[in-house]
């Protein structure tokens, strides 16, 4: 709440653990008049890495990590110099890239500590992650297969939510590990109506997918798949699912609208072919 002299301090509960408004609400209160408390605050690292960077600033912060942040406002915030962690996100990326095209490459990585459920989503596939010396690895051996679950009559699962969970935005690059291992698995998208919607572009491939619902998909993995020219919607990780698929595929394929990729790998194209990929962005008319 402004009162025309700056902020004062507020309550509030949010209906859904929310990033973004977090990450606002949190940046308000610094300086707000008062303690200021958030419940049912999103808590993802890069949401606790921005909280870290205030804290430094000056800002007084509590619960960060948690369901539940409480603020002191401060009068002021000071300059500091910061250094960012290694984003989970592009480790996983790069990881899932070496698995699927059956290659073994190293990602430094500085985070290892939110990786756990992520390796154990990895191995759902026959992928084995190891992580020493600030590096991480990705091995398979032979053909990516899925891991049958301890309950042998239901589906192997990959559940995207707020964090703690695997993250929404990591689930299409496991889906496009589902395509490639033999076996079925389920994906649901808890955060996101119709985000799997483009699932309808891996059937150019030849690959084997059914949408349950706005949430659900299920792929039967292992299937023979083909070069094509496919399109992506405007989400980063759905382009790079695609190009996954296709890196995989003997043949030039073509990803249509993969423009977002750029937004979070600015050397997206310059990495891979470091790694012995050919790639290459081709301007649109």
């Amino acid at each position: 709440i402004t009162s025309g002299k700056g902020f004062t301090a507020v309550s509030h509960w949010l209906d859904y653990a929310s990033v973004t408004t977090t990450e606002n609400f949190v940046l308000c209160a610094a300086t707000a008049k008062g303690q200021s408390r958030l419940t049912n605050a999103a808590c993802e690292p890069h949401v606790q890495e921005f909280c870290q960077f205030l804290t430094l600033m000056g800002a007084r912060l509590e619960g960060v990590g948690g369901s539940r942040i409480t603020v002191d406002g401060v009068d002021s915030l000071g300059g500091v110099e910061f250094t960012f962690a290694d984003d989970f996100h592009e480790v996983a990326t790069f990881l899932a890239m070496g698995a699927i095209t059956g290659g073994e490459i190293s990602v430094r990585n500085g985070s290892v500590e939110q990786f756990p459920l992520l390796d154990r989503t990895f191995a759902k596939f026959g992928v084995e992650v190891t992580h020493e010396n600030g590096w991480s690895r990705a091995r398979v051996d032979g053909p990516m297969k899925v891991r049958e679950p301890f309950t042998s009559n239901i589906l192997t699962k990959v559940e995207a939510a707020p964090w703690p969970y695997v993250p929404a935005d990591l689930l299409p690059i496991f889906v496009a590990l589902g395509v490639r291992a033999e076996g079925q698995v389920m994906f649901w998208n808890k955060v996101y109506d119709g985000a799997l919607g483009w699932s309808s572009e891996l059937g150019k491939f030849g690959a084997h997918a059914m949408l349950c619902d706005p949430h659900r998909l299920i792929t039967f993995g292992g299937k023979p798949l083909t070069p094509a020219t496919v399109d992506s919607p405007y989400i980063i990780r759905v382009a790079i699912a695609l190009f996954m698929l296709a890196a995989s595929i003997e043949g030039e394929s073509t990803i249509l609208n993969a423009a977002p990729i750029q937004r979070a790998h600015p050397k997206f194209v310059e990495n891979l072919n470091a790694l012995g990929a050919d790639v290459s962005w081709v301007a649109s008319d």
